[in-house]
């Protein structure tokens, strides 16, 4: 599928005229598609010939890249004097720079920023460590910490792999809410290890944003951190998720007019996701619920056979599935009114689609292929989202992340409760609001009003 992950610029001189259609020919003949055109010197003199174009496509693949650069150097003529891929020059170098906020002009400058004046406010913050939040950075500084073993699709690839992640999660924070965050990558898996560092380097930040660590460790990571630091700490593939996804059910629940505390939903894959996505459905007030994973419907005598030491399945059976339904995903889905997929693609059918009640609402968010094809599923369901950006409805962290640690940071708070979750789904929820229909569930990342929506809710929760 193409993407704009695969894109492409080809600096290009060609002769003669004609050179735009056969430019156009050569990338469209490869399935790929121009994103913009770049005449960079236009001889007039020579019955307006062009002689050097910049040719950006979105591709498919590394390999339909190769065939698009073929295809142009094959017309008549041209010559490619510069290829190459779009995204790893924008990664070029890393993205992110530290930049001072106020500008050091001269003696009298540095003497107030740093020695000899700095030590006046060293010595005050020595005197009462509360004044680090107003007098340093930390106030408004997040940690993106991973250790890389849960990588987006990617899995377990370590730490260095991990880092331009990390950076584009730093990126975000800043884009869209104004908090610095800086990357804080782990070369170790060893959970006492990581909240030995994590606790070591808390003074320097105002919250932590756990990041791609792999489950059931993150969930003991999370657990131990927040008992132990009196800062924010935030796992954004466990509460992230929850958060985007309860602030678009509440939406699809009131386009099908039905009430979150009478349907019935089923959540598919319950590792970070999954397991804070029931949780924080049960703080919403759902009390249908039937969590499956790979081996089925889980049940306390399923759990206690194939995971006894996962406590956190352990808490999920017991408080799940009231009506003691076993057997597999179908089983499950048959007269559910909502599915939540944090699975694998391609795992249903539309046929499956139609065994849930009418007005049923799917949330088919395995990436980067949905649990089940959402132009099948939207001939049974009345709304369907995923997490896909080319589909409507796209269930996407980034309308929570920045929002919630704006108001987090802003408002003082020591730690995060279920109730401020709560609220930031509600922020997003309510930038929806009246114009709720089957294509808008949720925002787009780029709308200017969801940062702040959930800023403002979260920091009236913590304030509460």
């Amino acid at each position: 599928m193409i993407s704009p992950s695969y894109s492409l610029r080809v600096r290009i001189q060609l002769p003669g005229g004609g050179a735009l259609t056969a430019i156009e020919n050569a990338v469209a003949g490869q399935g790929a598609k121009i994103s913009a055109l770049v005449f960079e010197d236009l001889d007039a003199g020579r019955d307006g010939d062009l002689r050097q174009v910049a040719v950006c496509a979105d591709c498919a693949s590394e390999g339909n890249q190769a065939e698009v650069i073929e295809a142009l150097k094959a017309i008549a003529g041209a010559r490619i004097e510069e290829a190459f891929d779009v995204v790893f020059g924008l990664h070029e170098g890393g993205k992110l720079s530290a930049s001072p906020r106020y500008p050091l002009e001269g003696m009298r400058t540095l003497a107030q920023v740093y020695s000899p004046g700095v030590a006046r406010v060293c010595a005050a913050i020595a005197e009462d460590p509360g004044l680090a939040g107003r007098y340093t950075i930390a106030k408004n500084t997040v940690a993106v910490v991973s250790d890389g073993t849960a990588v987006l699709g990617l899995g377990n690839i370590g730490a260095r792999a991990a880092m331009p992640v990390m950076e584009g999660k730093a990126v975000l924070f800043k884009r869209f809410a104004g908090v610095d965050a800086w990357p804080v990558v782990l070369d170790t898996t060893d959970v006492e290890e990581i909240i030995r560092i994590v606790k070591a380097i808390a003074p320097a930040y105002g919250g932590i944003n756990l990041e791609d660590i792999s489950a059931p460790r993150c969930f003991e990571i999370e657990r131990r951190l927040r008992a132990e630091l009196d800062i924010p700490v935030f796992h954004d593939d466990q509460h992230g998720t929850a958060v985007v996804v309860i602030a678009a059910l509440m939406s699809a629940l009131r386009v099908v007019g039905k009430e979150i505390g009478a349907v019935r939903v089923v959540v598919n894959g319950i590792g970070a996701a999954g397991s804070a996505i029931i949780r924080l459905l049960r703080v919403a007030g759902a009390a249908d619920i039937i969590a499956v994973d790979r081996e089925g419907i889980l049940t306390e005598e399923t759990v206690a056979s194939a995971s006894p030491s996962n406590y956190v399945w352990r808490g999920i059976a017991a408080t799940t599935n009231p009506r003691g339904i076993t057997g597999d995903l179908r089983s499950a889905l048959a007269g559910a009114d909502v599915f939540i997929g944090v699975s694998a693609g391609g795992i249903l059918s539309g046929a499956d689609i139609a065994t849930m009640n009418d007005d049923a609402v799917v949330f088919a968010l395995a990436n980067p292929v949905p649990e089940v094809d959402p132009i099948e599923a939207g001939r049974y369901a009345a709304v369907v989202a995923t997490g896909r950006s080319d589909r409507p409805n796209q269930i996407n962290n980034v309308l929570v992340f920045p929002g919630l640690f704006r108001g987090l940071l802003d408002g003082g708070a020591k730690e995060i409760t279920d109730e401020m979750l709560l609220a930031a789904a509600r922020g997003v929820a309510a930038v929806v609001g009246d114009e709720a229909r089957r294509d808008y569930v949720i925002p787009q990342a780029f709308d200017p009003r969801v940062a702040q929506a959930v800023a403002e809710a979260v920091r009236a929760s913590v304030e509460r």
